[in-house]
């Protein structure tokens, strides 16, 4: 076969031509983004000094991204040279590089700046600052791990141990939980795990922020459900455990009890084994409940049957066919349905000192008056519009608003299961389009930061909607001399990720910070088909800041609650190769979790670093070659 030799002179003025242009193209992007930097140069003279690099390349990647330079990156990828995709965290170095290239290509004098230091540079920075924010990095080479402290890290110190010998490099502490008590118990127990156990960790502080929720609704009354479980043929396969304790100091359930009926301590008295307790049911019918065990001054009873219990009702207690005593059924617990919407229908959304209640209909069934809610933010009146969306439960009903009295809200329900979603007391309320007039450091924020300043490494700020969030934060920390303390931003709002390029600059005044993706809340302002889209701006900003981000929530959520992760949490997970700390979330099966994120981001860093593939050995490469028959396709 005859080799076709391509003459070079042939080749040479299509290649001239093609550079002089690119040259023109990537020189007007270089001086566009020297020039945003001349304008923000009072930006990067606030910023701290080990900083100001950083704001400066920020800069330039906001000009670079103000144009659409695909065509010029085909270009550039015809020619063999980079498409500038990988640019972030240098953006200038990229840009003299290629520029330096094109020069040579098109027989030009080469000027040889110093593209491959500004490009080691940028990354650098980006190490250094991961690192004054979230500690050392692991040896493992993969980013730092997170993991929200349950409730039971204040009372059991083994499991402080335990997560820090799988991996976890910063402790968070979700201030929208639990008290000062319980919290400062969990920093004394990670300390001390620190000791016994050699590994450093951060403690990251998640204040809780203006966090809109709805409010309770008007209970239907106090009462207690109860069934036994069976199986496909209906016959009983599991009693139902019912707890008997006295009125007047009732005893924490034991033996598996799941309802508990409190009784008068003298009626309890009277209680022997394998007596019978008959309890009356709502329908007008009795239950008969097997007096089983005794537990203290409390016993234990089985029921074979389905019963809903009132606070009052009536109780006979039997021994054989033998009368013993009656009583009645003590404090029951208050029950609370939830509001069930569906598209179409009429929500109102009412002041935080009303009570909320279901749809009332008359006897015909035409409707007297709609479901309402309150929401326990009253600043919600003086900013919502008629038009706007609203969001509930982390997107699972959404509506649109119809009218504002100044009081209430009339909410016409867009969005909702063709079944009917129901709608519960505290649950999230977002408003995406609507500019609320309430600061991200609450009260309450501010309170907690002075218990927890002088014994936490990092504070994390909720819900940051501009750089005025962040300077009152800096402020509130100077006066509590705590300056010194990383800080968080997180990013959950639409306004906060439209103005999140000058968050940024004005978060570089008091270092070392960094991002956390709050995924959850952001998914409904932004809309759950943009989340991909956004948390790529993110990490592309974020990086050309030099500022570490956190990948958070729901990583492995079901496996963290449910001991088995679906198959989308995994890839999910994977991609937290790309920042520099994972989170997760508190779950029984936590530790589980730890250990499996681990290993995915172990396996995952010889593939991948930021959103740059790794080209590593690939053993599923490995085809035969000195076998012909192996090698016919």
């Amino acid at each position: 076969m005859r080799t076709k030799v391509i003459r070079k002179s042939r080749l040479k003025p299509h290649h001239s031509i093609t550079a002089e242009q690119l040259i023109h193209a990537l020189s007007a992007l270089k001086e566009g983004a020297i020039a945003l930097e001349i304008c923000h140069q009072e930006h990067i003279a606030q910023a701290r000094e080990n900083y100001q690099q950083s704001a400066r390349n920020l800069l330039h990647y906001i000009s670079l991204r103000q144009n659409d330079i695909r065509a010029i990156q085909d270009d550039l990828s015809l020619l063999g040279l980079s498409r500038l995709g990988q640019a972030e965290s240098h953006v200038m170095g990229s840009l003299n590089a290629v520029l330096t290239t094109l020069h040579a290509l098109a027989g030009h004098p080469v000027l040889r700046p110093q593209a491959r230091q500004q490009m080691r540079a940028g990354k650098a920075l980006l190490i250094d600052h991961t690192q004054e924010l979230l500690g050392d990095p692991s040896p493992d080479r993969i980013p730092h791990l997170m993991v929200t402290l349950p409730s039971e890290a204040a009372t059991d110190p083994q499991l402080a141990e335990t997560l820090l010998n799988e991996g976890m490099g910063v402790a968070r502490i979700n201030c929208a939980h639990d008290d000062a008590e319980t919290w400062q118990a969990m920093i004394r127990n990670i300390r001390q795990a620190q000791g016994k156990t050699g590994r450093m960790c951060k403690i990251y502080a998640d204040l809780s922020g203006p966090k809109l929720r709805t409010g309770p609704i008007e209970p239907i009354g106090r009462m207690a459900e109860f069934k036994a479980r069976r199986d496909a043929m209906g016959h009983v396969v599991d009693a139902a455990r019912i707890w008997l304790t006295p009125s007047d100091q009732p005893e924490p359930p034991q033996a598996g009890a799941e309802i508990t009926l409190p009784l008068e301590r003298a009626f309890i008295g009277l209680i022997h084994g394998d007596d019978v307790l008959d309890v009356e049911d709502l329908r007008g019918v009795w239950r008969h409940l097997r007096i089983v065990e005794r537990y203290g001054q409390s016993w234990l009873a089985h029921c074979h049957q389905h019963a809903y219990v009132k606070e009052g009702a009536s109780c006979t207690l039997y021994r054989g066919e033998k009368r013993v005593a009656q009583s009645r059924i003590q404090h029951l617990p208050e029950v609370i349905l939830p509001l069930m919407l569906k598209a179409g229908d009429t929500l109102m959304l009412t002041g935080s000192d009303t009570i909320g209640h279901a749809a009332e209909c008359d006897e015909a069934g035409n409707l007297v008056s709609p479901a309402s809610i309150p929401c326990t933010l009253d600043a919600v009146f003086q900013a919502a519009q008629p038009g706007q969306p609203i969001w509930f439960d982390d997107g699972k009903i959404g509506g649109r608003i119809v009218s504002n009295t100044g009081s209430a809200l009339d909410i016409e329900i867009t969005h909702a299961s063709p079944r009917g979603s129901k709608l519960r007391p505290e649950k999230g309320i977002n408003l995406p389009e609507t500019d609320l007039p309430i600061p991200a450091l609450t009260e309450k924020d501010r309170a907690d930061l002075r218990v927890l300043a002088n014994q936490i490494d990092i504070v994390g700020l909720s819900f940051v909607r501009n750089p005025q969030d962040l300077l009152d934060l800096h402020a509130e920390l100077e006066e509590l001399k705590a300056g010194h303390l990383g800080t968080v931003l997180k990013i959950e709002t639409r306004q906060g990720f439209e103005q999140l390029p000058m968050i940024l600059l004005s978060a570089m005044r008091l270092p070392p910070v960094g991002i956390m993706v709050a995924r959850g809340d952001l998914a409904v302002e932004v809309g759950f088909e943009r989340l991909a889209e956004v948390q790529e701006e993110i990490l592309w900003l974020a990086e050309a800041a030099h500022v570490p981000v956190i990948w958070a929530t729901q990583v492995l959520d079901t496996l963290v609650k449910r001991g088995l992760p679906s198959r989308a949490e995994v890839s999910d997970a994977a991609k937290g190769i790309r920042a520099e700390c994972v989170m997760l979330n508190k779950g029984p099966y936590v530790v589980e979790a730890l250990r499996f994120l681990r290993d995915v981001l172990l396996r995952m860093r010889e593939h991948q670093s930021k959103h740059r593939p790794l080209l590593r050995r690939l053993s599923v490469c490995d085809l035969p070659t000195n076998n012909p028959q192996r090698c016919e396709m």
